[in-house]
């Protein structure tokens, strides 16, 4: 167990490290606006690991790839953009997790009252 956790989490700095290499390889403007998503999802993402990073830079490697401009990508509202994204990514949030244990405790509890 103990192994398993340390090789994951080795697993997971490896991914980062190879996200903000990727992160890298854009063209300036691409690269500033992952920062701004990167920025926000890390504040007040849903969670879930490396996945959304990966799957965000894999949306600008292939818009820079094509040229498509940053706001066909994504649009007028960043925030709107980066949320719509993060819903994707939600069942693993610790947000949720925490509900589930929420909702849990408060079963429990009513029924420990009857």
């Amino acid at each position: 167990m103990f192994i398993e956790k340390v090789i994951g989490d080795l697993g997971d700095k490896r991914r980062w490290r190879q996200y903000k290499a990727r992160k890298q390889q854009l063209p300036a403007s691409y690269r500033t606006a992952v920062d701004g998503l990167e920025r926000y999802l890390m504040v007040l993402g849903p969670g879930g690991g490396n996945a959304i990073f990966e799957d965000l830079i894999d949306l600008f490697e292939q818009s820079a790839a094509d040229r498509t401009p940053i706001r066909e990508v994504i649009g007028e509202d960043p925030v709107e953009f980066i949320e719509a994204f993060a819903r994707n990514y939600q069942e693993d949030s610790w947000k949720n997790r925490e509900r589930e244990r929420l909702n849990s405790a408060i079963e429990r509890a009513a029924g420990e009252g009857r």
